[in-house]
């Protein structure tokens, strides 16, 4: 099974295929109904559309929707002793539409599909010079999950890189009051009765709803930022990118990744590169002691995924001083602007807990070398 996740080159000479996403920040908000709305208007239009893949989850209204719009059926993938349905890829592209729309892009597909996830299948129609119109909800960005958890207290299994929004020719805010998405949830229209009270009572609380609904607004806030950005002169857009230079030390510590997802964030919100800072003995991962020495492998890898560039230094001793000064040589190296730092409230634990340095202390000491740099402290989650 492959897993594939960023654009390709499109097959033949054609053009690659745009990518637009109508986000929502949670289920119901409408917007399987607006995808199916704008495929008829484009359809009236003169434009080629099908449906590649829809689930109105039996809501009527949206079903009807549908109209006339041509649905390419799913094919059948075997698993076990029952056949599950997926979005046939293959009919899709042989089909050759100007546009095809796929609900739910951050589905995980059947076992022995050719891809583990739906929205890895768009890239392949994308390459193909298919235009996707597709729905996604803010809860299902996987670079956004130390948030969700820590709002809803619900772990989401199914996600989408970030990378793939970035890659979006357009991403629209598909939204609803509060009070609306809660009484259509009442009203058994977004899930049936019995399910719907316990939704009232867990992902669905009013708190719960307005923190997602921010987390939708400012992505989609970010998407017309870079929009404004490409507008803006060469020079311009140079001399911003240059101006912030965040940095963000790799610890071995199993939930160093919150403090990663905080430093992409960071880097991602000031337009501004981001350098993930691993120290170790000689400057060689592999010189770290086991088992710290994958579980750094990991979260350095991570940090590389969210599109940090890795950088390693040797800290000689591991005492104290060695270890600030590796840091302030690196921050000074590489023209640091912010530093980010992950700190424990209780006790310190983790690399830096090990040697005695805590992050409220390592940023003291950066502070005393170095001049212009701001801090960032992001308090660590113990959750087992």
């Amino acid at each position: 099974m492959s897993e594939r996740s960023g654009p390709a080159h499109s097959p033949g000479t054609g053009k690659r295929g745009e990518l637009r996403i109508l986000l929502g920040a949670a289920p119901g908000v409408g917007k399987t109904y607006a995808m199916l709305r704008e495929g008829q208007r484009l359809r009236e239009e003169g434009r080629d559309v099908v449906i590649g893949l829809l689930e109105t989850h039996g809501r009527r209204e949206t079903e009807e929707q549908v109209g006339d719009l041509e649905i390419v059926p799913r094919t059948a993938v075997p698993y076990r002793s029952i056949a599950l349905e997926e979005m046939d890829v293959d009919a899709i592209i042989a089909r050759k539409p100007e546009i095809v729309l796929v609900d739910e892009l951050a589905h995980t597909n059947a076992p022995g599909s050719r891809f583990r996830k739906r929205y890895q299948d768009v890239e392949v129609l994308r390459d193909h010079g298919i235009d996707v119109l597709t729905t996604v909800n803010i809860q299902h960005v996987s670079e956004l999950q130390d948030l969700v958890l820590g709002i809803t207290g619900v772990e989401v299994r199914e996600t989408v890189p970030d990378s793939v929004l970035d890659d979006a020719t357009d991403i629209q805010l598909v939204d609803l009051p509060i009070e609306v998405l809660i009484r259509r949830l009442e009203q058994g229209k977004i899930y049936p009765a019995a399910r719907a009270d316990t939704a009232l009572t867990s992902f669905f609380r009013a708190g719960n709803l307005t923190a997602l609904r921010e987390l939708a607004l400012r992505r989609t806030a970010a998407e017309v930022d870079e929009r404004l950005a490409d507008l803006m002169s060469p020079g311009l857009n140079q001399l911003s990118a240059a101006s912030e230079r965040i940095m963000v030390l790799v610890d071995p510590h199993r939930h160093w990744a919150d403090v990663l997802r905080s430093a992409w964030r960071l880097a991602s919100g000031l337009h501004g590169e981001l350098v993930a800072l691993v120290l170790a003995p000689d400057g060689s991962v592999e010189a770290i002691a086991e088992p710290d020495r994958e579980e750094m492998k990991r979260q350095l890898q991570f940090a590389e995924d969210l599109g940090a560039r890795s950088r390693v230094m040797s800290d000689r001793s591991g005492e104290t001083s060695d270890r600030i000064d590796a840091i302030v040589r690196a921050i000074r190296q590489e023209r640091i602007t912010v530093c980010v730092l992950g700190v424990h409230v209780e006790k310190p634990r983790g690399w830096f807990g090990k040697r005695r340095l805590d992050g409220t202390e390592l940023a003291e000491a950066v502070l005393i070398h170095t001049d212009s740099v701001d801090i960032h402290l992001v308090r660590m989650s113990d959750r087992a």
